[in-house]
């Protein structure tokens, strides 16, 4: 029997899956933060979870991440992986990196209970570039970014199991990002239940650190 583990939510044709706060923000970040739904097909998204699940299993959730930023989470860093799992991530990185655009080898992969959420952060430049690429499998959330210096400046992302999320430069570093939880967990006025969620999540490397080098993980989303 095919696994169905995925909770149901499919958007209506021509929903928008990116609002903000104005126009005018929806513009600055029109290539900065963008959302391909639907990009992994069910069967897809089954052979990744397929694949993630016995790691995933060994591992403890989690209540205190380094910098405080996680709640209810388990992560690790995966670099092999099978040939079927390969063929989905060479689609992320052409999809979300340029042509030669160096990625981190090893792929970040963060599992959140369905009582977990990320708090609002900055990634920290030390540890990943100007690209982080996700696929979010098993559970709709929201992602909430706040420009840090104009709180009123906000975008949210809905991000449908399946999806795949982009941020680059200006959302990556003039705004925080969070996951909401399930309480707060609208896109607009639109309630979005949350469960188990986890994130399959490619990066640029980071200059200063250097293509492989040894460093704390980011709490991305």
């Amino acid at each position: 029997m095919a696994w169905s583990g995925r909770l149901a939510l499919r958007t209506l044709p021509g929903h928008s899956w990116v609002r903000g706060s104005s126009p005018a923000v929806l513009s600055r970040l029109r290539d900065a933060a963008v959302v391909k739904p639907g990009f992994l097909s069910v069967a897809e998204e089954e052979t990744l979870r397929r694949e993630l699940e016995p790691d995933l299993r060994r591992r403890r959730y989690e209540y205190d991440h380094w910098d405080a930023a996680i709640h209810g989470f388990r992560e690790t860093e995966k670099s092999r992986w099978s040939e079927a799992s390969q063929a989905i991530l060479q689609r992320v990185r052409e999809a979300a990196f340029g042509p030669g655009q160096a990625l981190l080898p090893l792929v970040h992969v963060l599992d959140l209970e369905p009582r977990g959420y990320i708090k609002p952060h900055v990634d920290s430049v030390k540890f990943c570039g100007a690209t982080i690429a996700g696929l979010s499998l098993l559970s709709p959330s929201v992602m909430r970014l706040v420009h840090t210096q104009e709180p009123a400046e906000w975008l949210e992302l809905l991000l449908e199991p399946g999806s795949l999320y982009i941020l680059r430069g200006s959302a990556r570093y003039d705004f925080s990002h969070e996951i909401l939880r399930d309480e707060d967990s609208f896109f607009g006025e639109r309630r979005i239940p949350r469960g188990r969620r986890i994130s399959v999540i490619c990066r640029s490397p980071a200059e200063e650190v250097g293509l492989g080098e040894p460093g704390q993980p980011p709490a991305a989303c």
